[in-house]
């Protein structure tokens, strides 16, 4: 079960290596609106619900990301076999 969750979200997580961008598709509602942000694009749904992430410098927002994970929950993250979709909720 865990092995199809995962599955599933990695279809809707998209990186284009030659344009260093990460989409992220969160519902499959109609989008309505999107704004810019700092890291990229959001797309919200009517009710302003996120639909898509388009983060921009991917590699960048990852890194500074990672950096603001505190060491002991990274720790528990990349030690266990458990989905990150998983935990998640």
């Amino acid at each position: 079960m865990q092995g199809e969750v995962l599955m599933k979200a990695l279809k809707r997580i998209k990186y284009s290596e030659d344009v260093d961008i990460l989409t992220i598709q969160l519902s499959d509602k109609k989008i309505d609106d999107s704004y810019d942000t700092e890291y990229g694009i959001v797309s919200v749904a009517e009710d302003g619900e996120p639909i898509l992430l388009e983060i921009f410098n991917a590699g960048k927002f990852l890194k500074d990301l990672n950096k603001a994970i505190p060491k002991k929950i990274q720790r528990e993250l990349w030690s266990t076999p458990v989905s990150v979709a998983h935990r998640i909720k």
